[in-house]
């Protein structure tokens, strides 16, 4: 873990080692002022001599100075090092999940790795700036307190080595099984992103259901397990402070009395007693200081393995060696293909899925609510992997090709359709950022979207908010549309991506892909045969397995369940799962 971190300080190198020199002089400096102050009262005050009182406080001053100067460049360096380093980490954390697959996806959940990349981030930046002040100062201060208070009095800086072995013994039990603690807090923290997520992305739905009060108990609820779990973890290290205090009045308690019998004995100055003084104030304000930093190291260890997790991930799916880059054409081959979703509950999704698709052909793809008809389509551009068999494009393995080129021609509209904020045309160019103007314009009227963009205020450079919130469901389908018929693929994966626009505009949508992607492997996912019934074949999905696969014209022949389906839906219904079986 610590290695992976590590290696993300990068440019930022120079400040971070910088920062522990500065910190060591200035802890130097804060050293050697008691020493001054010991000589101002026995050679000056006690002395009487007023020249040492000036000489000596003018070095305290330049040390003081001195000791200004280093601590407000450390921190300077410090900020610096912790906030690039941060970055660092979030900037490798995205990169990296943009490899993710979406079974890597599925493992971590979106609110998890939010949680990973704003939180965890956050108190890793924390910690590394009190590891290169505070993990740096405290040692620092204690070592040179300690070797200025054994030359001043061995036989009293006993008390000080009795007081720091007394608290190690009483700290270290408390401290270590805290981690655990912290780590189960992240946990909750996860828990409480996704209610937020879950509710502000289905804000509209929760209001049409005046469900805001379960919300907002459900809200609570995580907030709640977020408390209990913080009370759990910061209970255990309250007793640092406590400790520590007594440790210090001890101390001082300590040198008081036994200081006070050696200097009536002759063996101490009133000076050298001063300089203890300050010197057991600064090993326990340490040992404190350090108390602290465990603290935060304990809740920084927790986040720095979530984080290390990410970043060490490896996408699933990845190019072979040698990988091909060039895809001949569309034709498609299911060669016994089984698939399961390895975060799922390990049973077959998809089973002994068998077919051939011509290069050019219109597929139909038709089944109820949980057929497996996006797990099929998923398979193409592979972005899942098959669990047995093979899935092939162009005559060739998917598993062969670089996966960049392999989704090139690939082209997916997807069940759930997602527009970023940004002009429409900065939308549209996801499908091919080198398009022109005029050829998003006629992408967009073969998808029978050119028509209500020209009555937005700006046209094509009116401005599309986060996920679309501005447009209509309908407008946002053939938007989606347009952006995937730019890359002018040799596979198009419609997946219901039309079921929100009426049936004119659906037969306008479909006559568009005859004339202007001849060529094109289109495969069509829908609920209504309208929508697939000039396909050139329609295949029937039912619990992951072909129920049937023919024209429209044989599966009105022979298909008992799609002929009931085309009566019902030509009496009015257009509900496949009261007659498609169980999904």
């Amino acid at each position: 873990m610590l290695k992976t971190l590590a290696a993300r300080i990068g440019i930022y190198r120079k400040e971070a080692i910088l920062t522990p020199i500065l910190t060591m002089l200035e802890a130097a400096m804060e050293m050697l002022m008691p020493v001054m102050m010991a000589k101002i009262i026995d050679e000056g005050i006690d002395a009487g001599n007023i020249q040492n009182v000036y000489r000596y406080g003018g070095m305290m001053i330049v040390m003081a100075a001195l000791a200004l100067a280093f601590g407000v460049l450390a921190g300077r360096l410090a900020a610096k090092a912790s906030t690039g380093f941060a970055a660092n980490l979030r900037a490798d954390m995205f990169r990296n999940i943009q490899t993710f697959s979406f079974a890597n996806i599925d493992r971590y959940s979106t609110a998890g790795l939010v949680t990973r990349l704003t939180t965890d981030v956050t108190n890793l930046q924390n910690a590394f700036q009190m590891m290169t002040r505070m993990c740096i100062r405290a040692p620092m201060t204690m070592i040179f307190a300690i070797i200025m208070a054994v030359s001043v009095s061995p036989k009293l800086s006993l008390v000080f080595l009795v007081a720091m072995v007394a608290l190690l013994v009483i700290l270290l039990p408390v401290v270590i099984p805290a981690t655990r603690n912290f780590r189960r807090v992240f946990k909750q923290y996860d828990a409480l992103n996704a209610s937020v997520q879950e509710n502000v992305a289905g804000i509209r739905v929760v209001k049409a259901f005046v469900r805001e009060k379960f919300e907002n108990e459900k809200f609570r609820k995580a907030a709640g397990d977020v408390y209990r779990a913080f009370v759990g973890a910061e209970t255990r290290m309250s007793f640092v402070n406590p400790v520590m205090m007594l440790a210090v009045f001890g101390c001082n308690m300590a040198l008081s009395w036994f200081g006070a019998n050696m200097i009536v004995g002759g063996e101490l100055t009133t000076g050298e007693l001063s300089q203890l003084f300050s010197y057991v104030m600064n090993i326990l304000m340490s040992l404190m200081m350090l108390g602290m930093v465990a603290i935060m190291l304990t809740m920084s260890a927790a986040a720095g393995q979530r984080v290390t997790e990410v970043l060490n991930e490896k996408s699933n799916l990845v190019s072979p060696p040698k990988a091909l880059t060039d895809v001949p054409d569309g034709s498609i081959d299911f060669n016994n293909v089984s698939f399961s979703y390895a975060t799922g509950s390990g049973k077959p999704v998809l089973q002994n899925i068998d077919l051939h698709i011509r290069s050019g052909e219109t597929i139909g793809i038709m089944g109820g609510t949980g057929s497996a008809k996006s797990s099929l389509v998923n398979l193409v551009p592979r972005l899942y992997d098959v669990t047995e068999g093979s899935v092939m494009v162009g005559g060739r393995d998917v598993r062969s090709y670089d996966l960049d080129a392999l989704r090139e021609e690939v082209s997916v509209v997807l069940q759930k359709n997602v527009l970023f904020s940004g002009t429409v045309l900065e939308n549209l160019r996801w499908g091919n950022p080198d398009a022109t103007e005029e050829e998003c314009v006629e992408a967009c009227r073969l998808a029978c979207a050119d028509e209500f963009i020209r009555q937005m205020p700006e046209g094509y450079q009116s401005h599309i908010e986060r996920g679309g919130a501005n447009v209509s469901g309908g407008q946002k389908q053939r938007l989606c549309i347009a952006r995937a018929l730019l890359k002018k693929p040799k596979v198009l994966i419609l997946d219901d991506s039309t079921s929100a626009v009426d049936t004119a505009t659906d037969a306008k949508i479909r006559q568009a892909f005859r004339e202007y992607l001849p060529e094109t492997t289109k495969l069509i996912i829908a609920q209504r045969i309208a929508s697939v019934q000039d396909a050139d074949r329609i295949l029937m999905l039912d619990n992951g397995r072909v129920l049937a696969f023919g024209t429209h014209e044989e599966l009105l022949a022979a298909s008992p369940v799609y002929q009931e389906i085309y009566e019902n839906q030509t009496r009015g219904s257009d509900d496949f799962d009261e007659v498609g079986g169980e999904g």
